[in-house]
């Protein structure tokens, strides 16, 4: 069974890199969503339905369905796709779905973003610099080398123009209409990864609310944040393994 990965913001494939590596899947897959470790096509809006469009289109190309997992603006992605496009999948993996609540509220750098001028700055200040630079900021957020270092090369302009976009097409209501659909999301097995100091993805009562709409299990990682699968990625690889080991369970 193919297992296909799709990281988030402000991050290239290599967020994955350690999560991957105490896995060791047989077959595997890493889709950077463009703008984010991939090239933005002509055209490309960069909005959440655009990142809903690309995964269907990647997934559609496999031709099987596959264990997909998703990562921050890659999860909700995931559970978009789960919505809509439930044939392309085996099972989906989210540690998202609190940003489709209806009472969810961008945390505040995704609202300096969407702000004219100021976000245009905070993105400058984030992705510009020297490689080392950009390393060290990665390594305050709490991605510890060498992925913070790895990270970090894929970033630039194209990204900033990507993060802008999105956020900014993305204000609410967008993520509680996109939410609105969730419980078609049951109609393959799902798993809602909660990391429970991650603050930027909802509370874990609104992870957990929106988990129970989507009909999917709950991997509480207690004390690992936004970047769990690169802070402890032998626990979130033993969350995974037992719900791929029986997904209908």
């Amino acid at each position: 069974m193919l297992t296909v990965f799709v990281n988030g913001n402000p991050e290239t494939a290599a967020i994955w890199d350690p999560l991957c590596a105490e896995l060791d899947l047989a077959d595997e897959l890493r889709l950077s969503p463009p703008g984010f470790g991939a090239p933005i096509p002509d055209g490309f809006g960069c909005t959440p339905s655009d990142y809903q469009d690309w995964l269907i289109a990647e997934l559609e190309h496999l031709g099987e369905p596959v264990d997909l997992v998703g990562h921050d603006i890659g999860g909700s992605t995931v559970a978009s796709v789960a919505m809509a496009r439930p044939d392309l999948l085996r099972t989906w993996v989210s540690d998202s779905l609190g940003a489709l609540d209806p009472d969810y509220v961008w945390h505040d750098l995704a609202q300096r973003w969407q702000t004219p001028e100021a976000g245009e700055k905070l993105v400058a200040d984030l992705l510009g610099g020297s490689l080392e630079e950009r390393t060290e900021r990665m390594i305050a957020r709490g991605i510890a080398e060498p992925v913070s270092a790895r990270v970090a090369e894929g970033q630039g302009p194209e990204m900033g123009r990507a993060i802008l976009a999105f956020y900014r097409s993305a204000e609410q209501p967008v993520m509680a209409e996109l939410g609105r659909n969730l419980p078609a999301a049951a109609a393959r097995p799902g798993l809602a990864v909660i990391a429970t100091d991650d603050h930027v993805v909802g509370s874990v009562e609104m992870r957990r609310r929106s988990a129970a709409r989507a009909g999917a299990r709950i991997a509480t990682l207690d004390g690992l944040g936004h970047w769990w699968m690169v802070q402890d990625p032998v626990r979130g690889a033993r969350a995974l393994t037992s719900f791929w080991s029986a997904p209908e369970a």
